[in-house]
């Protein structure tokens, strides 16, 4: 008997699940050859879908539902709401570059999207090493579909290959990690696993050794050193529209299946995952900025930046426990500043390509940094737009990236740590560093001449999402508080359960 408490704990993936039906049944009878009727209920469904998941978050409440395997909680229903608008600002940006390329045969673009986002959610919510696998796996096959969504490109084909060889190898990990914790604690159930680890009734090595395959798993989702080779390669070889899709909301699933394994489920192995972390965050943060800097690439630039991105996510996560013990405060203080953090890191990657997605036409793709020559001249609003983001990934103030990789680095400076202080100090060195390419890009918009007289022409929704997506950058930069408060509750309710 399932009560109305696990309905409630899953109504908003319910209604995602019945609508993704529901317009891949409709979109057989549409005709249109942007296929609008199917963006319009998409996007209807999606809007329904970020407002549900608003007000569950908005009320604070923490449920479990179907014997404890999914849980609705502040963290879980604000990332859901935010990877949400994050699909639906990828379709309004990446439509009419789909148009173009003929990728709106179908509306698999929608319905793909729609159920990678369901797989999204159910990794969110997971509280059972079952159920975050299998939102995993519904990820990562709608993924790989979308990247290979352009059948007659070989580059899109190549790149949908080496996603999907080097994911199931990934997925293999972390299923392989996951199976030896089960095998060590008797239980799938995260709240019980950490019964079992903070009992230390089981042997330490076989712990340790599920938990390096659980962390090779999360590294290779979060796309970090030294499981980022797929990064570059299928950035550059995707359709920019989907490029966007992959590399947006997906890092707000990542974010949250990390907490939910490594802080909720095996805390008491604290000081062992902090360790690979640590390594994982300094290779990440050193490759990432300095292989970004070889890039002609603008798609391959932004894969390495994200690689570097990732490591201060992680540099949050690790410096929330101090020798083992746990502190409330600090603990709170590193994952809200690291969940602000990816965040924020969403809404600049969002307005980054849809920048890239409106210069691309028709049988051209503005992929090189030599297509954005003279941006300023072409359109000053949309160079506006690229320089504030590339700012903000900078860390140069005002702007939200600053204010991420503060809160970050205050986190790593409040333990007192001599270790952590200086992994603060390595990650001011490495924002330097990775300051150059993306002053670099800034340069040849504003001071090189542009290689086309013609101005920049966009559809009317993609202009003002675009706008609102720049605005947002700078505005959550000056008055950063509402949406630092916002994680640092979300975190202390989903620490409190």
């Amino acid at each position: 008997m399932i009560d109305n408490i696990s309905w409630l704990a899953v109504y908003p993936e319910i209604v995602l699940l019945v609508m993704a039906c529901v317009i891949a049944l409709v979109d057989l009878g549409v005709n249109s050859p942007r296929r609008t009727a199917t963006y319009v209920l998409t996007m209807l469904t999606l809007a329904v879908v970020a407002a549900l998941e608003g007000v569950y978050a908005s009320s604070g409440n923490t449920f479990y539902g179907f014997g404890n395997m999914v849980v609705s909680d502040a963290m879980g229903n604000w990332l859901k709401c935010f990877a949400t608008i994050a699909v639906m600002v990828t379709l309004v940006y990446g439509r009419p570059y789909a148009a173009d390329r003929d990728m709106l045969r179908g509306g698999e673009m929608f319905t793909l999207s729609m159920f990678a986002l369901l797989g999204m959610f159910i990794m969110i919510s997971g509280n059972n090493f079952l159920v975050i696998y299998l939102g995993l796996e519904l990820l990562t096959l709608s993924s790989y579909a979308l990247v290979a969504l352009r059948r007659d490109n070989a580059t899109a084909t190549e790149a949908a290959m080496k996603y999907f060889v080097l994911g199931a190898m990934a997925s293999g990990f972390l299923l392989y990690g996951l199976s030896m914790l089960y095998g060590a604690t008797g239980s799938l159930d995260i709240g019980q696993v950490f019964k079992a680890v903070l009992s230390g009734q089981i042997k330490h090595q076989v712990l340790v050794f599920g938990l390096v395959f659980v962390v090779a798993g999360l590294a290779f989702k979060l796309g970090v050193v030294p499981f980022h080779m797929w990064i570059p390669d299928v950035y550059q070889g995707a359709p920019t529209a989907v490029t966007l899709m992959i590399g947006s909301a997906p890092k707000l699933a990542a974010f949250a299946i990390t907490m939910r394994l490594l802080v909720d489920g095996l805390l008491p192995l604290a000081i062992d995952w902090q360790q690979m972390l640590a390594v994982l965050a300094i290779g990440s943060l050193l490759i990432g900025n300095l292989a970004a800097i070889a890039q002609t690439n603008l798609k391959r630039m932004l894969a390495y930046s994200t690689i570097s991105q990732m490591g201060f996510v992680l540099l949050g996560l690790l410096s929330g426990v101090i020798n083992g013990q746990v502190d409330s405060a600090v603990a709170e203080n590193a994952y809200s500043a690291s969940m602000f953090y990816v965040v924020t890191y969403v809404l600049t990657t969002l307005a980054t390509f849809g920048v890239i997605l409106l210069l691309a036409r028709e049988g051209f793709e503005s992929e090189e940094i030599s297509d954005l020559a003279g941006l300023n001249q072409r359109s000053p609003l949309y160079a506006g737009v690229m320089a504030v983001c590339l700012f903000s990934m900078a860390g140069i103030p005002p702007l939200v990236g600053f204010y991420a990789k503060l809160a970050v680095l205050q986190s790593l400076l409040a333990s007192g740590q001599a270790l952590y202080i200086a992994l603060a100090v390595f990650a001011v060195v490495m924002s330097l560093i990775g300051a150059f390419y993306y002053l670099r890009v800034v340069k040849v918009m504003y001071f090189d001449a542009p290689l086309t007289a013609t101005s920049v022409s966009a559809p009317l929704d993609v202009r003002v999402v675009l706008t609102v997506n720049g605005a947002l950058v700078l505005v959550l930069g000056l008055l950063p508080g509402g949406l630092m408060a916002l994680c640092a509750n979300a975190i202390v309710r989903a620490l409190a359960t």
